[in-house]
């Protein structure tokens, strides 16, 4: 199937917007539209030689940094990359993932799921108490924590990778309570099954992938990071100005059943 073809806004025209997992798949994804719409950019990873090869193409509108979500002097150096940039920060996008381990509580080692704990939760925290100050000292801007459908559902033998997603959709509430008075909106947004590169190591192929999951969704189909990617470039925008404290399902109708 191709990607969805759109026409082209310059909503986010003159907003400063630090992505973290931004090297790869949905990230990367989420950068190329943030790009399109007119957004100067701080592309946070911590892979060092994917967010090389993401910053040769970036051009003046963006910068690449290096980041660990889980240590908060490499969180705040990012944040504090787009005032020294930019000399503001609209938006963040909290989509930095650990390698995900199956197991139930019983197989599950401690190990994994503090890393997934770490990156996933712990990182949202870390960004989020450095990037929400630097928001409200220029009247506000707009958070989006990258979540999952299985936030919303339990599937067997994935009790951290479902746990810290639901603690994401529910971090994004509270912040949004919390930080509404600054002007900060804040909301998760949960992707079903999508292109990746972790999924088809999940599943070896995309025909493996499509004949195992496709079934499951009202659309017949597993989704494509530009779709995610949409989403994401919504919420950060005015055009989503009334939405805040919620989930964004991007699931092809999998929680609909």
């Amino acid at each position: 199937m191709s990607e969805p073809v759109s026409t082209m806004s310059a909503r986010l025209a003159g907003r400063v917007i630090l992505i973290s997992g931004a090297a790869s798949d949905i990230g990367a994804a989420i950068v190329r539209r943030c790009l399109r719409e007119g957004a100067r950019l701080v592309c946070a990873d911590l892979g060092t030689q994917a967010l090389e090869a993401l910053a040769r193409g970036l051009g003046e509108s963006a910068v690449a940094v290096r980041c660990d979500v889980t240590e908060p002097d490499s969180a705040r150096l990012a944040v504090e990359a787009a005032h020294e940039a930019f000399g503001k920060l609209d938006g963040y996008v909290h989509n930095a993932a650990a390698p995900s381990r199956d197991g139930s509580v019983v197989e599950l080692n401690l190990a994994d799921w503090r890393s997934e704990m770490d990156v996933t939760l712990t990182g949202a925290f870390l960004m989020s108490k450095f990037a929400v100050p630097l928001m409200a000292q220029t009247g506000g801007g707009s958070i989006v924590l990258i979540a999952s459908q299985l936030g919303h559902v339990a599937t067997a033998r994935s009790v951290a990778y479902c746990s810290a997603k639901a603690g994401l959709i529910h971090l994004a509430r509270l912040m949004a309570v919390d930080h509404a008075s600054q002007h900060i909106r804040v909301n998760s947004l949960s992707p079903g099954a999508v292109r990746t590169a972790r999924l088809l190591r999940r599943w070896d192929s995309l025909d493996a992938a499509n004949a195992a999951l496709a079934g499951d969704y009202l659309t017949g189909r597993i989704g494509l990071p530009d779709e995610i990617a949409a989403s994401a470039a919504y919420l950060l925008s005015d055009d989503a100005s009334f939405v805040t404290g919620t989930d964004l399902l991007v699931d092809g109708g999998y929680a609909a059943r």
